[in-house]
């Protein structure tokens, strides 16, 4: 009996695949030059069927990636030894969601739920979950990779907004990590050890999410600027004033154009940031609108569009989420590379300024954008495939300016294949320790081999 009938047999012919189309979708993301198809895919509908196909890994010595969505960047998803590429477990069938608590503020989720079938399910609860970055994830792949997106500056990423976990270790025993509480000191912290793991130390198999109350006061506006420095400028100062910032992204004349053309919007092409308020009262909401102005003026400020409606503020943040798809509409037949460095806020003006003389020395055109609210900011390198590898250099040149100033190689994407070579610099001798934690997690080697170290 082979192997593949052999985990037929186990989990059943419906739930394990070898069909071409979804092996390739398996096999890739946006951020990884190649295609690298996964031996079969297994879709797990119960924790009992992660077990299993741990199991069947252990007997057979074959690797596994976890799989949630497919919307991670970096080569998370891809296998590592394209002649060995072992199989990809599919978790996106285990999406109820197993309980609300509002009172708690607490949902409990298993992995494949997405965050916007989550925030349907707590429509009529008056609350949200807040993690947002941009992609429809799965909250347990939000998790793995310790997503973020526009709201972090206000309400943290995966990290902040996940009370505990349970996860499946390679050797198939089952964990429950953390406490479903605001706070707790009890031992080591392994629940947030997972996070952001990508599936290399154990398999997410739930979830516990920390809720917020929908905000009842919200300001929302585009301003834009002369430069994208005075931009960067700008966004330094809002962040500096105190203001209860929720959003604060950073987008470039490229990224307008894109999003004018994609969405036939009529934004002015210039540097500009997308802010939102989230305020305590009506009167607060007043007097921070016009200490916002103020600050924005300074900085130079040539426009201030206000949405003054539900509908214009989704206009809005649609227009940001579309981004990345709006540039690759106008560059077909291109690949992508896209950075993810952050940096401490006050070297922020100086990593953005620095990132566009590089790509003029360069020659390479290029999208500038980012969650500058909390010093990330990413950008989208559209080449000829051939191109790839200048692209990829202008890239590593910016994880290194980064490193440089204090800050790290991946603000929210994570690891991958794609920026392993930089962790020994960002890290030092704590690498050696991260992979004594991964022996003793994984100690077989076959959880998602090849990534982060």
């Amino acid at each position: 009996m082979d192997a593949l009938t052999a985990l037929r047999d186990r989990l059943g012919s419906d739930n394990v695949s070898t069909s071409p189309t979804v092996l390739h979708s398996h096999g890739r993301d946006e951020n990884f030059p190649e295609v690298r198809p996964p031996l079969a895919v297994a879709y797990a509908t119960s924790v009992a069927d992660v077990q299993t196909v741990l199991g069947w890994c252990r007997a057979y010595h074959i690797p596994v990636i976890p799989f949630g969505a497919g919307t991670s960047l970096e080569g998370a998803l891809v296998p590592a030894d394209a002649q060995a590429p072992g199989i990809s477990l599919d978790l996106s069938r285990l999406n109820a969601v197993v309980g609300i608590q509002p009172e708690n503020f607490l949902a409990v989720v298993q992995p494949g739920v997405t965050r916007t079938a989550l925030n349907t399910a707590l429509r009529q609860t008056g609350l949200m979950f807040p993690v947002d970055p941009g992609a429809d994830g799965s909250l347990g792949g939000m998790a793995a990779t310790n997503a973020s997106g526009t709201t972090t500056v206000r309400y943290g990423g995966m990290r902040a907004n996940t009370a505990a976990l349970q996860v499946v270790l390679a050797n198939g025993e089952i964990l429950r990590l953390g406490r479903p509480v605001p706070k707790t000191s009890s031992g080591y912290d392994l629940k947030d050890l997972f996070i952001g793991s990508a599936g290399t130390l154990g398999v997410i198999t739930e979830l516990t999410l920390r809720l917020h109350p929908l905000p009842e006061h919200i300001h929302t506006l585009r301003v834009f600027f002369p430069s994208l420095t005075a931009a960067a400028q700008a966004a330094y100062a809002v962040m500096a004033s105190a203001l209860p910032v929720a959003r604060l992204e950073l987008v470039d004349p490229m990224s307008i154009r894109s999003i004018n053309r994609y969405l036939g919007r009529n934004y002015p092409e210039a540097p500009g940031l997308f802010l939102e308020f989230h305020s305590s009262s009506a009167a607060a909401l007043e007097s921070e609108v016009a200490l916002v102005e103020a600050l924005v003026r300074e900085a130079g400020a040539t426009d201030i569009a206000v949405a003054r409606t539900p509908e214009e503020r989704t206009a809005q943040w649609e227009a940001r989420h579309h981004v990345y798809w709006a540039l690759v509409n106008m560059h077909p037949g291109h690949v992508y590379v896209i950075t993810d460095t952050a940096v401490p806020l006050a070297h922020l003006p100086a990593s953005i300024a620095f990132a566009q003389q590089l790509l003029r020395e360069m020659g390479l055109e290029g999208s500038i954008l980012g969650h500058v609210g909390d010093g990330n900011f990413h950008t989208l390198i559209a080449v000829r495939p051939a191109d790839y590898g200048r692209a990829h250099a202008f890239a590593e040149q910016l994880v290194h300016q980064a490193l440089a100033v204090g800050g790290t190689a991946s603000g929210e994407h994570g690891i991958g294949l794609v920026k392993r070579e930089y962790m020994a610099e960002e890290h030092g001798p704590a690498l050696e320790w991260m992979r004594r934690i991964k022996a003793l997690f994984d100690p077989d080697g076959l959880l998602n081999p090849g990534k982060i170290i």
